[in-house]
């Protein structure tokens, strides 16, 4: 695929199974720094198996994509993937100027999107009112983005990850269900540390 908009798979309407979609992509690159935004995308990656380099954000509502942004600056040599949801997202839009003008080839923004709130009753979120994220993402500059509707593009989106061949903001329609949640560690020192270790750093 070239550094350009495109939207993948063929059915305007289908929407995904977060789970399946965040499993699938996780197990195609096993070795990626994930950053999750709070909530269900948390939930999401903790229930496809808990890995040494995923980092939980807790009450930390629009800061997915800056930590992802800092994270891919510090880290070049390695792939950077932040899947947070479309509310989140929305809370911290404007970190996509800054994630823009810097452009780490590392980094890709997933955002799986089911168009509400869903951590606070499923109110309808503004990408199911008319805002269209990956155009808001293309607008500030992020040369790449993709729009996801085929469960078997997971593997596609997986290869963008591990590529490292330019930042990638990538908006997956997901369905409007609520899985079981799976919760992961709340101990905020604990997740920085395992984090830490498993890029070879001294815990503090």
């Amino acid at each position: 695929m070239n550094a350009q908009n495109s939207t993948i798979g063929t059915l305007a309407g289908e929407r995904l199974d977060r789970r399946e979609f965040v499993a699938t992509l996780l197990d195609r690159a096993p070795e990626a720094l994930v950053v999750t935004g709070l909530g269900s995308p948390s939930y999401d990656v903790f229930a496809a198996g808990e890995r040494d380099r995923n980092f939980y954000l807790w009450g930390a509502m629009g800061a997915a994509v800056p930590t992802g942004l800092g994270l891919a600056l510090a880290r070049p040599d390695e792939s950077v993937v932040v899947i947070t949801g479309d509310g989140e997202q929305l809370m911290g839009i404007g970190a996509l100027g800054s994630v823009a003008v810097k452009a780490p080839k590392n980094l890709t923004i997933v955002v799986v999107d089911n168009g509400h709130f869903g951590e606070t009753g499923m109110q309808r979120s503004h990408s199911s009112l008319g805002a269209d994220l990956a155009g808001i993402a293309s607008s500030f500059g992020i040369a790449r983005t993709e729009r996801v509707r085929d469960i078997a593009d997971a593997e596609r989106v997986a290869r963008i990850v591990t590529a490292r061949e330019g930042t990638t903001f990538v908006q997956v329609f997901i369905e409007q269900t609520e899985p079981p949640r799976a919760l992961p560690p709340r101990d905020g020192t604990a997740v920085k540390n395992k984090f830490r270790a498993a890029l070879g750093l001294d815990t503090f």
